[in-house]
């Protein structure tokens, strides 16, 4: 999530998804579609609370909002952390 890092290189420039133990291109619809499949089906089998967030001290104030935000309203969970230690 830094964006200095953003345009590293090597970085991947299509998502991958594993189909039959095998990794392949997707298109990020796809690629996202997936993820969101496997953490509703998550959320319905163990509940909110068995899923968490850990964000980076390097990301933006900005990011890091948005990351707790997304966690207590869209999943429905307080499980939220990160490396900033005093």
């Amino acid at each position: 999530m830094s964006q200095k890092r953003r345009n590293d290189v090597p970085r991947l420039t299509t998502p991958l998804v594993r189909e039959n133990g095998v990794l392949r291109e997707a298109s990020w619809a796809e690629a996202l579609d997936r993820a969101a499949a496997g953490i509703r089906t998550t959320l319905a089998k163990t509940g909110p609370d068995s899923v968490g967030f850990f964000s980076c001290s390097k990301a933006t104030n900005e990011v890091n909002f948005i990351a707790q935000k997304f966690m207590r309203v869209a999943v429905g969970t307080n499980n939220i952390d990160s490396c900033n230690r005093t």
